[in-house]
């Protein structure tokens, strides 16, 4: 079916875009993406079986990466049917449907796992600045109540997007620029005047992870004063330490994520295949590389997990 719809045409067709290749090349570039999908969906998901299995892992740092483990795991499933798709199967074409229900789900999880970045910084911020208290603030129920604002906020937020895109009529030739399916990328396509659901869009970022992450940058001034007044020097780059991890996973999430939002809307000459380069960092490393660097930096779960294969 033809890319190019008219104003007329009911069943909208939207074309994905892949890595240019040619004749086999494109089930070798597959190799290296099912590669990753496998170690991300064991490595999270062995991050969630050890913290559910070990009682000793019941503390608030670890629910955390439970949390920040279910939302990349959450990631990985909804971008693998079209990634590997095209790579796989030459499946370009997805409906308007599912492409909806695609972007959904897709900007949810990761406004959700912005918001457990933040609560993450939170509990790193109450371990070191005021220790005495961690236990007595951070409890159980308080932060299954904090998932769950998490999850509401990001839920309000989306949950507009697909009936907004829902109502336009599509006559452009719909080629994606990506191998999934973004908000910003099917707005363009439209034939209708977008000016209110870019507005929406753009409020919708800033509120959630341009106010995550301006809340979270407060979070480590206050840590780095706190780990700046300890006396001891070990003490001080101890406290340091624990916030690596967390920092680690920050960078891999917003440097491509802010990257790409620039591109989207600024970037209008900007080479094709840096877009896609982009947006596979965008949702493809965090997932991959967030339990290698949480099992990399504790001790603790790297016991543990090596312990779950041995046997």
């Amino acid at each position: 079916m033809s890319a190019v719809n008219d104003t007329k045409l009911k069943s909208v067709i939207f074309l994905l875009t892949g890595l240019p290749s040619h004749g086999d090349a494109h089930l070798w570039i597959s190799i290296p993406f099912c590669f990753m999908y496998v170690i991300a969906i064991i490595g999270n998901s062995t991050i969630l079986f050890i913290v559910k299995t070990d009682p000793s892992l019941h503390e608030p740092m670890y629910i955390f990466l439970s949390m920040l483990a279910i939302t990349d795991l959450g990631i990985s499933i909804a971008t693998m049917p079209t990634i590997l798709g095209i790579y796989l199967f030459n499946s370009r074409e997805i409906s308007l449907d599912a492409c909806l229900a695609q972007l959904f789900f897709i900007h949810l999880l990761q406004y959700i796992e912005s918001s457990v970045l933040l609560l993450m910084a939170f509990d790193r911020l109450i371990a070191i600045h005021n220790p005495l208290r961690y236990s007595a603030i951070l409890t159980l129920p308080r932060i299954a109540k904090m998932g769950l604002v998490a999850v509401l906020r990001a839920m309000v937020l989306i949950l507009p997007l697909p009936f907004l895109l829902k109502q336009f009529t599509y006559c452009h030739a719909n080629v994606l620029s990506h191998s999934y399916c973004l908000f910003q990328e099917v707005m363009k396509m439209a034939c209708s005047d977008i000016t209110v659901n870019s507005i929406y869009g753009l409020f919708t970022k800033l509120f959630q992870m341009g106010l995550d992450s301006l809340l979270i940058f407060f979070s480590y001034v206050i840590i780095l004063k706190t780990v700046l007044s300890i006396v001891s020097y070990k003490e001080c780059l101890r406290a340091l330490n624990t916030c690596v991890s967390h920092l680690c996973a920050l960078l891999l999430f917003y440097i491509p994520e802010i990257s790409l939002s620039v591109i989207h809307r600024f970037g209008k000459g900007s080479s094709p295949l840096l877009h896609i380069l982009l947006g596979y960092m965008s949702l493809l490393l965090p997932p991959l590389m967030n339990p290698i660097v949480y099992s990399v930096k504790s001790k603790h779960l790297r016991v543990k997990i090596i312990r779950v294969f041995i046997k």
